[in-house]
């Protein structure tokens, strides 16, 4: 079968997807992962200590959190594309084999992260609008993962910056092509730029508790509906469309109107003693301070995290 022409110009694919160290060979998406998280983790703590909390309190939250958002993004691709699962014993648990579902990520992140910082008596609220941010980065770091793996791609195209996508990992139907849509390049620049219009609001604009993770779960929400038009990869649909097409939808919709809501509230009251910012500096200064809680720093940095084919995903095939 002749290949279509492909695009005059265009991002080659990558010739490797990681490296050997020693015995272990290491994976550039599971080594992006782990970068995304430090970064995350980084970013929260300057944040939140400029919100007047602990910082110490932020890794606690990421030692629980982050192995939470892994189970609960493996049980929504479980639960979402069970013709994926390896067809192995362990096949359900195999992350480094199958997929994770950033819907479920974020839940199973946040019920988690929301355990450990009312265990601590801070606000929950405050800590989201902290945090908000720093999540964006780190899907953003992790895309950079997608491009190694050549996953995650789109539809055929000859546009300037189609990507170049190797036989072995074109999608059924498609492998009379040669160049996709780099959708996971689409979301690494939305993600950045979400982030930067967060931490924008934060500075000049009053947000009250939770406000900016209720806006990063709409805003992102509203990207993956323009995404699920364009991806190729498995998925169940409804409809004719990709289901989590229609899980986007409910997610802007919940999003926006979780925001209304939190904006036409009442002040937040005290976040309790757990070195989390109380109401009382909000209230001394009129209710301004709330709005500086919110915004931080937004200088990114990182710290090292331990990176090896067995302890991090491997794949980031994503419903």
């Amino acid at each position: 079968m002749r290949s279509h022409v492909p695009a005059l110009s265009f991002l080659p694919s990558p010739a490797i997807n990681g490296f050997h160290l020693g015995p272990l060979f290491i994976h550039f998406y599971g080594l992006m992962y782990v970068i995304g998280i430090a970064f995350a983790v980084f970013i929260t703590r300057r944040r939140w200590a400029a919100a007047g909390g602990d910082p110490a309190l932020v890794g606690d939250v990421a030692l629980w959190a982050v192995p939470a958002g892994i189970i609960g993004g493996r049980i929504y691709f479980d639960i979402t594309t069970p013709s994926q699962i390896p067809h192995v014993w362990y096949g359900v648990l195999a992350v480094w084999s199958g997929g994770l579902g950033i819907w479920g990520g974020i839940a199973g992140g946040a019920a988690a992260g929301i355990w450990r910082i009312r265990r601590a008596g801070a606000s929950a609220g405050l800590f989201g609008n902290a945090v908000a941010p720093a999540l964006l980065v780190a899907q953003a770091i992790g895309r950079v993962g997608n491009y190694f793996n050549q996953e995650l791609f789109g539809k055929p195209s000859t546009l300037p910056w189609a990507l170049e996508i190797a036989p072995a990992h074109r999608q059924p139907g498609y492998l009379a092509y040669r160049t996709f849509q780099p959708s996971f390049l689409y979301e690494l620049i939305f993600d950045l730029a979400l982030a930067a219009a967060l931490v924008w609001l934060g500075h000049h604009r009053r947000i009250r508790p939770w406000g900016l993770f209720a806006l990063y779960v709409a805003g992102y929400s509203a990207y993956r509906i323009f995404e699920e038009t364009i991806r190729i990869d498995y998925s169940v649909h409804i409809l004719g469309l990709r289901l989590n097409f229609f899980v986007a939808i409910v997610g802007t919709l919940a999003g926006l109107i979780w925001f209304a809501v939190i904006q036409r509230g009442p002040e937040p009251g005290p976040a309790g003693p757990g070195g989390g910012p109380g109401a009382g500096e909000a209230q001394a200064a009129g209710g301004e301070a709330a709005g500086a809680e919110l915004s931080g720093a937004e200088a990114p940095g990182g710290e090292s995290g331990p990176a090896s084919s067995t302890s991090v995903p491997t794949s980031a095939s994503e419903p």
